[in-house]
């Protein structure tokens, strides 16, 4: 299905990569919205498995600023809020009426909750379903990457030096075409993106991940603008928003996350899930933070629930309570 690629600017002149395709036809929209250091490339896959089955219904996707192919952020504005205030502008020229279903990942996740709490209007009478994918909704300040006492102190120390370090670097890689995820003949991947594929498989990935999806991950965080990305993590580390969970308790919506996840781990969509009593909590075995590529079918099925579409097969849904004595265990 063809998918149309343009620009959208934002009240403040930022302008914005969007990709849209599909057609409503009365059925809710689809917005993806992804996650730090990534664009919207990271959903390629999760939209090839919705089209594949049959999923016919308009999805659009785009890049935060300072992310993939959308200008830089300006002073000040690399902030979950401005981000919540991005989607809301997108939503207004690009979507004025009809139902959504939205998805975020990771940062996206953040994004949703504070569209919650800026623009609950908009959420209270367009939002029929949402999707909170490897995210969190608070304590991200403290990144010790699952690793316990010492060494996750070191960790946590070593990214309060980090952050300011990538805020001076300059060099921005292009943003690269949407698609390429897995796909032969896309671009060759650049000798940068290669010595960081590594590392990236390592902080983000769980078991056995395409070599092809580790390259795009590597690509993408290269891609995004450094001042704006280390301005964001410091937005993610402010990130407080429990309470605005409180807005979508009647909203359908499902939670997942890769048991083997180390940015944002089981604990955090355990909290979510206890703020919407009535979502459903999907943990992905094997799976790490990038589950909208590794385990991109399980993820579109449960879009395409709620979009009230062809659902596939879905991955086994385990109770809060059971998960979290699995992980006890």
């Amino acid at each position: 299905m063809r998918e149309d690629v343009d620009r959208f600017t934002t009240p403040d002149g930022t302008r914005l990569r969007v990709a849209e395709s599909g057609s409503s036809d009365g059925a809710p929209t689809l917005l993806l919205v992804h996650g730090w250091s990534q664009d919207l490339r990271s959903w390629d896959r999760v939209v090839d498995e919705l089209r594949r089955g049959g999923v016919t219904t308009r999805i659009l996707r785009y890049d935060h600023r300072g992310h993939g192919g959308s200008d830089a952020a300006a002073d000040g504005t690399a902030t979950i809020g401005t981000a919540a205030d991005d989607l809301a502008a997108l939503i207004a020229e690009r979507v004025p009426d009809g139902p959504l279903v939205i998805a975020g990942h990771s940062m996206g996740g953040m994004t949703l909750m504070a569209l919650a709490e800026r623009h609950p209007r908009l959420v209270a009478e367009r939002v029929v379903g949402i999707a909170f994918v490897a995210t969190a909704s608070d304590d991200m300040d403290q990144l010790d990457l699952g690793l316990s006492g010492r060494r996750g102190r070191l960790v946590a120390r070593g990214e309060h030096v980090l952050v300011p370090l990538m805020a001076r670097l300059g060099h921005r890689a292009p943003a690269g075409e949407i698609g390429d995820v897995g796909r032969a003949g896309g671009p060759r991947p650049r000798t940068r993106a290669t010595l960081l594929a590594p590392s990236v498989r390592a902080l983000v990935f769980g078991r056995h991940p395409r070599p092809a999806d580790v390259l795009s991950v590597a690509e993408q965080a290269l891609a995004a603008h450094p001042p704006s990305v280390a301005a964001f993590r410091l937005s993610i580390g402010e990130h407080r928003r429990r309470e605005a969970l409180d807005a979508l308790r009647a909203v359908p919506a499902v939670v997942l996350v890769g048991d083997r996840d180390r940015l944002c781990p089981q604990h955090h969509a355990r909290g979510i899930a206890g703020e919407l009593p009535d979502a459903r909590m999907v943990l992905l075995p094997g799976a790490g933070h990038m589950i909208n590529l590794e385990r991109a079918t399980e993820v579109a099925a449960h879009l395409a629930g709620l979009l009230d579409a062809p659902a596939g097969e879905l991955t086994t849904v385990i109770p809060q309570e059971e998960e979290s004595a699995r992980v006890g265990a």
